[in-house]
């Protein structure tokens, strides 16, 4: 068994090290032909001029995330505390299945919900033509919850109960013992389960390609069209050839290089974190 898990591990290990050697083979011999500093901080994009600036779309997708995470993380991190501390046994039982059932809708089926319901709703209650980064963020913030809720009512589960009663004993309500005791001892596995929203809100392509409005400019503001690097990949991998497809695979090696950055900027906050 010992092997077999050595193994299983391995697998994982090499998966990741033929996907980053993939990525920086293809992508770094763009940045021979173009300037890496003009093709980060560049605000224009325009291909078949020779100009390859995606500064936009760094922005755009760290927009769109933010906004995201402002309306996801705080609904997440409180429904596990339901769940988990709150909720009774058959409540529970109505909301985990409910919460995977809305782990496993296809991308697609996100993007036209947006697409049909959120879009008419913002254009007629807040003007513009709907497609836009506010639209594009409140539909992100709903695909992150399941990804939240189940890493952080997990994490709050594995807290021993030990906690939760000394702190009665010491005359704390219920709620003050869930909220002073219990969710700071289950910190990292909520900021982790937070981290894990954020890759998963950067690296989402198809339901923000149909609702964002994709106009590769810098944002203007939360009701105007946005493109975020993953969108643009989609759409030009399809007919881009040469130093133009390079362009694009090196626009997937910065936005590996960004996810890897939030990574491990939260793994160091949480281990001073543990230290201290």
């Amino acid at each position: 068994m010992r092997g077999l898990f050595l193994a299983s591990a391995c697998v994982c290990i090499f998966a990741v090290g033929v996907i980053c050697y993939f990525l920086f083979a293809n992508g770094l011999p763009f940045f021979a032909k173009y300037s890496a500093w003009d093709f980060i901080t560049g605000t224009e994009w325009a291909p078949l001029r020779g100009i390859y600036g995606i500064l936009p779309m760094i922005v755009g997708s760290f927009l769109v995330t933010f906004g995201a995470l402002l309306l996801g993380a705080p609904i997440g991190v409180l429904t596990a505390i339901l769940m988990a501390r709150f909720a009774s046994s058959r409540v529970v039982r109505v909301m985990k299945p409910a919460v995977a059932l809305l782990a496993g809708i296809p991308s697609v089926v996100y993007g036209f919900f947006g697409l049909k319901l959120l879009v008419p709703f913002t254009r007629n209650m807040l003007g513009g033509n709907g497609l836009s980064m506010f639209v594009a963020s409140i539909l992100l913030a709903i695909m992150i919850l399941p990804t939240i809720i189940q890493t952080s009512e997990a994490a709050i589960n594995a807290v021993p109960n030990s906690y939760y009663e000394g702190s009665l004993a010491m005359g704390a309500t219920h709620e003050s013992s869930v909220f002073r005791a219990i969710v700071p001892a289950a910190k990292s596995g909520i900021v982790s389960g937070i981290v894990l929203g954020i890759g998963r809100a950067i690296g989402e392509t198809t339901a923000i390609l149909m609702v964002a409005g994709n106009q590769a400019r810098m944002p203007t503001g939360i009701l105007a069209g946005v493109r975020t690097l993953t969108v643009n990949v989609l759409l030009e991998m399809g007919y881009a050839a040469d130093v133009h497809r390079e362009s694009l695979i090196a626009t997937g090696v910065v936005l590996f290089i960004i996810v890897m950055a939030i990574n491990f900027i939260f793994s160091f906050i949480n281990r001073r974190r543990v230290v201290q």
